[in-house]
């Protein structure tokens, strides 16, 4: 697949630009025979997980997350203890709501207000690192289809010189064994195939590497998936949370606000989990994003096992590094050319003399041109744009959008713990002020007994004067003492209202 979907580009028809560089085959064999072998004691990569400053540090921050918990379930604990056991104890018959009742309950809901806004910064933050996770993996997979592209045309190559080799040069040799010097020209040109088929060999530089970017790609997206969403359920459990005690306090259910403060102190636990992790998280991904070349070289290598001047110019790209497959390019290039030439001499001076020999020589040239276009596909995969991009989108995918969906998860976390932490101090007290399940309406005191909170009474106290004050609800009947003013009330109609104070109605019935 990799090599019908590879062309090679007009522009790099020639190795020209490259320039000249002192090593061969058995230079770079030396050099291989003398590098030494990557030990994962002395990469820096590679020393003590455990004992490395940047994990000491990424420990600290999850322990302070820890920290944050313990004693966010500490405050919580003891503000429930004392509202429980320090209660000032009120008289008998008293029926009189707890002063600051409505506080606690508008805090309760601003909290939770929070906590809902909170829920779509999280959601926004997981998208955005899900996105530079997505950018990371088809940055491998791409970069992966590059390094077996360049393995195919090698091996595709190799085995196309190698089969014209035994093929179509033996019979020409074995045609042209009456004139010596022809033989000599079929004996070149197969020393300049294997020639080019041993400089192709070392282009292969990935082929035997233990570290697959497909595999990487594979294990990042399943990572990915899982993380993705278990934030999606922990953020559609918090928004679930918070909607149902919010229906708990409007309601005035004891019940389900109950069972919502026990949910919301699994949520506050999860939240400082999440913080920990995220923390931790941006603290390694912006360590590694200061300066991710010296990291990756490091670690690439240990992985790997190869030289150092390939790892360059891949990663880095630049003027300073040069290309160490210049010199087989070259010698490659130049032994096309010379094949080319020879194979034009046979063809114009030996097929005359021998017709036979016409049929291998076009096979020849046929192989040739398969080859030379290979040839020119392997020069622009092995140039460092193409894997110094895909290595560029995923620095960006990591360091930009991830880095930026974690901070929004962070802030969520942050959020959501202080939301959750407030909630649960104020539901207590909130749910204290809850009437008792199947108790009436509360009543009033003194000679005005029957007159209940509900419906607005207008009484008459005068000639064109109405006056507002406690009446009855619906269906109750309204029985006033024939005493001082009452007489000047001489009618009253029923009317929906707000309720207002006994004193309010006492006033209004006073002579």
């Amino acid at each position: 697949m990799a090599g019908t979907a590879l062309k090679a580009p007009p522009s790099l028809h020639l190795i020209a630009p490259f320039p000249t560089h002192p090593t061969s085959t058995e230079q770079d064999r030396a050099a291989l025979s003398r590098s030494p072998s990557p030990s994962r004691e002395g990469t820096p990569a590679a020393q003590g997980c455990l004992t490395s400053p940047l994990s000491q540090a990424l420990l600290l921050v999850v322990a302070l997350a820890g920290l944050g918990l313990g004693l966010s379930l500490i405050f919580i604990a003891v503000y429930l203890i004392r509202f429980c056991c320090c209660r000032p104890s009120e008289p008998p018959g008293a029926k009189s709501p707890q002063p600051g009742g409505g506080c606690v309950t508008w805090s309760c809901v601003a909290s939770l207000l929070i906590g809902c806004a909170s829920i779509g910064i999280g959601f926004y933050g997981n998208s955005e690192t899900s996105d530079g996770v997505s950018q990371l993996s088809s940055a491998l997979l791409h970069a992966n289809h590059t390094l077996s592209a360049i393995d195919y045309l090698v091996f595709e190559t190799v085995d196309r010189l190698d089969e014209a080799v035994r093929t179509e040069l033996t019979t020409l040799e074995e045609v042209f064994s009456e004139r010596t010097e022809l033989v000599a020209v079929a004996r070149g040109t197969r020393r300049q195939a294997e020639t080019v088929a041993q400089q192709l060999q070392g282009l292969a530089f990935w082929q035997g590497v233990p570290l697959s970017p497909l595999q990487v790609a594979d294990d990042v997206s399943f990572v990915e998936e899982y993380r993705w969403l278990a934030y999606v359920l922990l953020l559609l459990l918090e928004l679930l949370v918070c909607l149902f005690t919010l229906l708990g306090l409007a309601k005035q259910s004891k019940w389900l606000v109950i069972v919502m403060t026990v949910m919301s102190l699994v949520v506050l636990v999860l939240s400082w989990g999440s913080l920990g992790l995220e923390a931790a998280t941006a603290v390694g991904l912006s360590d590694f994003c200061s300066n991710p070349d010296t990291y990756i070289l490091n670690l690439t290598q240990e992985e790997t096992g190869l030289r150092s001047d390939i790892l360059n110019y891949y990663f880095l790209c630049n003027q300073d590094s040069s290309n160490p497959f210049q010199q087989r390019l070259i010698l490659s290039q130049r032994a096309l050319a010379n094949i080319h030439s020879q194979l034009q001499g046979l063809e114009r001076e030996a097929v005359p003399q021998f017709p036979s020999a016409q049929k291998p020589l076009l096979s020849l040239e046929g192989t040739l041109n398969v080859t030379e276009g290979n040839f020119h596909q392997l020069v622009a995969l092995l140039h460092c744009r193409g894997l110094h991009k895909d290595y560029g989108v995923a620095l960006r995918g990591l360091c930009e959008d991830a880095m930026e969906g974690l901070l929004f998860l962070l802030l969520f976390s942050l959020l959501s713990a202080g939301a959750l932490a407030t909630a649960l101090c104020s539901l207590p007290r909130a749910w204290a002020l809850f009437p008792p399940r199947g108790a009436p309406p509360r009543e009033t005191a003194g000679p005005y007994a029957d007159l209940l909170l509900g419906d607005v009474v207008r009484m008459r106290s005068g000639p064109g004067r109405w006056r507002r004050g406690f009446g009855a609800p619906p269906g109750f009947v309204l029985r006033l003492p024939r005493a001082g003013g009452v007489a000047r009330c001489t009618s009253m109609v029923r009317e929906l209202r707000s309720p207002t104070s006994p004193i309010a109605l006492r006033a209004c019935l006073a002579p």
